[in-house]
């Protein structure tokens, strides 16, 4: 039980097509032990697509964590000094919140609960899934890897040949990466092979 004790925050943003792989992640973390408090942005909670009906995923992720999700900004601010996270996961982290979070606009729960777990000087762990990290957000992707606190699942192109600039984290080193961020160290390696078979 490598995460015993542990209060981690798990924040979902709208990268639809990527919940699939994400929610096994989630109960790694609780396999390890870990309390994990859900955190979703409106878009999660309010979008209905191919993926899924608006709300479903909330839904699963409450039922296996338990925890009901935060889902306000207010709610998320005391994640800070008032009730600390050990650990903040972002996964899947959009190319728009990647944006926002870079540049310190902090206008959903999610870049809350990252904000308020900066504020403790604790690991915020980022796993990608943006169609523009080799493009416009390639500055922000690399304004985040340089901001102290934040560490990267590792994460490379998902489709090269029709979407260039995309990437997206390798999401099974999710685990790996919290355990390794938590002890202040980024997980190796950051750059990776990462192909996926799904359109989105």
């Amino acid at each position: 039980m490598k995460l015993k004790g542990k209060r981690i925050g798990f924040g979902i943003t709208g990268s639809h097509c990527t919940y699939e792989e994400v929610y096994p992640q989630i109960k790694s973390l609780l396999d390890e032990g870990a309390e994990v408090v859900p955190v979703v942005s409106s878009t999660v909670k309010h979008t209905t697509t191919r993926f899924g009906v608006a709300g479903e995923w909330v839904e699963k992720v409450e039922q296996l964590t338990g925890n009901k999700v935060v889902d306000s900004i207010v709610e998320a601010e005391p994640l800070g000094p008032k009730r600390p996270l050990d650990c903040m996961v972002i996964a899947p982290l959009t190319g728009n919140s990647m944006s926002k979070f870079a540049n310190a606009q902090t206008d959903n729960p999610v870049l809350m609960a990252a904000k308020a777990t900066l504020r403790t000087h604790r690991p915020v762990v980022l796993g990608i899934s943006t169609n523009d990290a080799l493009g416009l957000n390639g500055v922000n992707l690399m304004r985040l890897m340089a901001t102290k606190d934040i560490y990267f699942i590792p994460f490379g192109q998902d489709m090269p040949d029709k979407k260039p600039n995309s990437m997206v984290a390798r999401m099974d080193n999710l685990l790996d990466t919290v355990l390794a961020a938590l002890v202040g160290k980024q997980y190796q390696p950051v750059i990776v092979e990462k192909f996926r078979d799904l359109e989105s």
